[in-house]
């Protein structure tokens, strides 16, 4: 419990003061660029309190700066602290709308600019893939879980559409990437917190550009025969 409590005290007052310097560079940092550095720096003290070691592998995989679709399996809330704090390129969220509408954390993320999509399939949902998948073709590299949301037993879950439907319109790399060890730390539906060794595996890029929308399908089983390959080799490792 004390541990608990000094680790999300840690990321409050670390959230509270990031975001304010997120907001405060807004007006000259359009592109997020500080804002995704406080984003970082957020994670890696999120690791650090609660003693978190992170090992990643397969970094040398991916050549050149992108734009890249990084596409990790979603074991728990701790993936997102490893994503910031220990993949190098900049990069920005694709998250869900209602997150936005939560006071100040939702504010820093839209000066951040991170992509608010709406899953309910609107227009405006199209609406806003389109204008994504452009601003990855200009060169913004985005981070999808293809899962949706964390998995509840650790299992890597069926993927949504969604994140497969803007590789291909965006005509970008996915690169495939296996997280093992945040489950056990803070599971889905739990706060307290633990400490422990989250292991990530980055995969070969795979090429989106001789994919249409009728071979989506393909993609994702393609995309999650890698994930779920690399994971069970970090598993046994």
């Amino acid at each position: 419990m004390v541990r608990t409590i000094f680790v999300w005290t840690c990321i409050v007052i670390a959230t509270l003061v990031l975001g304010v310097l997120t907001l405060a560079t807004y007006l000259f940092d359009r592109k997020g660029r500080i804002g995704h550095r406080c984003a970082r720096l957020w994670g890696r003290i999120a690791l650090l309190a609660n003693r978190v070691k992170v090992k990643v592998e397969g970094l040398e995989n991916i050549h050149g700066k992108g734009p890249f679709i990084f596409m990790p399996n979603h074991q728990g809330s701790y993936d997102i602290f490893v994503l910031l704090g220990h993949l190098p390129f900049q990069f920005k969220w694709l998250v869900k709308k209602e997150l936005f509408s939560i006071p100040f954390f939702g504010w820093a993320m839209a000066a951040a600019g991170y992509i608010s999509i709406d899953r309910r399939g609107t227009r405006e949902t199209v609406e806003a893939m389109n204008q994504a998948a452009r601003r990855i073709r200009e060169g913004m590299s985005v981070v999808i879980f293809p899962e949706g949301s964390r998995s509840p037993d650790g299992t890597i879950q069926p993927f949504k559409k969604g994140g497969f439907t803007l590789a291909i319109k965006s005509k970008v790399p996915i690169i495939p990437m296996a997280i093992r060890g945040s489950r056990e730390i803070m599971p889905k539906d739990r706060l307290t917190a633990s400490s422990g060794e989250i292991r990530v595996r980055v995969g070969n890029p795979i090429e989106t550009e001789n994919y249409s929308l009728k071979d989506r399908s393909a993609l994702m089983e393609k995309v999650g025969e890698t994930i779920s390959r690399n994971f069970e080799l970090i598993s046994k490792a």
